[in-house]
């Protein structure tokens, strides 16, 4: 079986549906991973065979529209949603026509799209092969898809459609007790870290002394784009005196750990270093979120989009972790909330207790029987 797998334009889209795709070609299956230009080596160091279909980056499609002209990100939350979803249908417009390009040549049996992949239900419909959806986190808002339809009007009407095709099968890796009441019925999967590696260092898989804290705004922090958020979170955690983990890449750690105390900065594979934590404090992500999850870390929460709050909610919910709202997160919030799990070991035990559902969860190799069957 040939499957081709479509991601997202950022290393955290890659990371997860690698673990599925990794999965299919251990089976014995074919698997292609393909994205942005910008996401090959992510793929590659993935380990898995990478085809690009668009030269344009995810920030394009989320700074111009499909005339090329400038936008403005909103600030109302309902809005922002949307305008989130506009971007990501842009994305799949632009990279629609060497997707099925790429299907048509390699003879594709199926097609694997993530959450926010739209190019995959149109490029599948084209190909005449069924399509798989795939969660990549712990659940997108509803709206995102009626706003990536309502730029997708050319392709859609290609295809004598007035909306997207409904998936043929529906892979959740969320944790059984954070799904929405209206969440669609899946085929459930197990989370598995796809993050990154690097050789390791002792102290990465080995507690300190001290209590420790890790603080990340996931994999794409750069010079321009969320370095003064990270670095102004790792300022505020700080204070607490614990040793202090800022999880961010190499390129950047240096400036970014400058006069913190009891502090090392630089690219970390969770997986490996999150087991070692006592808390994670970070903006929200998706995929740092179920990575703590899956160690049974706690977290606290300081989501820098509003489509994280609901599945924040449900978190903080569940008792496993805390939230403090973007602009209430000052340094005696931050600290306060810090030291109120810390010093509470409700919030382990119930982070323990996700970590154990995460585990009870169908692992991917059983998955890939699934997606045998929605070829069939």
């Amino acid at each position: 079986m040939r499957i081709l797998f479509l991601a997202g334009g950022s290393p955290a889209t890659i990371f997860g549906l690698a673990p599925l795709a990794t999965a299919a070609r251990n089976a014995g299956h074919q698997a292609f991973m393909a994205s942005t230009e910008e996401m090959m080596p992510v793929v590659a160091g993935a380990g898995l065979p990478g085809v690009p279909v668009t030269g344009r980056s995810i920030r394009d499609f989320m700074t111009t529209d499909r005339q090329g002209r400038a936008l403005e990100w909103p600030e109302d939350p309902l809005e922002h949603i949307a305008f989130i979803g506009r971007g990501f249908g842009r994305m799949a417009a632009d990279s629609l026509p060497a997707l099925v390009e790429l299907g048509r040549a390699w003879r594709a049996d199926l097609v694997v799209g993530g959450m926010l992949c739209f190019a995959a239900p149109l490029a599948a419909r084209q190909l005449g092969v069924p399509w798989v959806r795939q969660a990549w986190d712990t659940g997108e808002p509803a709206e995102v898809d009626g706003a990536a339809e309502s730029v997708l009007g050319p392709e859609l009407a290609g295809l004598g459609l007035d909306r997207l095709p409904a998936h043929d099968l529906y892979i959740d890796i969320c944790p059984p007790s954070l799904r929405p009441g209206d969440a669609p019925a899946a085929q459930p999967m197990r989370y598995v870290p796809g993050n990154g590696q690097r050789t390791l260092e002792p102290w990465m898989y080995t507690p300190g002394s001290r209590r420790r804290v890790l603080v990340t705004a996931g994999s794409r922090v750069s010079r321009t784009q969320y370095f003064d958020y990270v670095r102004e979170l790792a300022r505020k955690v700080g204070a607490l005196g614990t040793e202090l983990l800022v999880a961010v890449p190499d390129e950047v750690a240096g400036e970014l750990a400058e006069g913190l105390p009891h502090v090392r900065a630089g690219w970390m594979p969770l997986d490996v270093v999150a087991p070692t934590c006592d808390l994670v404090v970070h903006h929200a992500g998706g995929g740092t979120a179920l990575s703590a999850m899956n160690a049974g870390v706690p977290q606290l929460l300081i989501p820098n989009m509003p489509k994280l709050v609901p599945p924040s909610r449900r978190l903080v919910d569940f008792g496993a972790a805390l939230m403090v709202p973007d602009g209430e997160d000052s340094q005696d919030a931050v600290v306060a909330a810090c030291e109120k799990i810390l010093g509470d070991s409700a919030y382990r035990e119930r982070s323990q207790a996700l970590a154990r559902e995460i585990a009870a969860m169908p692992a991917p190799a059983q998955v890939v029987e699934a997606l045998a069957g929605a070829a069939r």
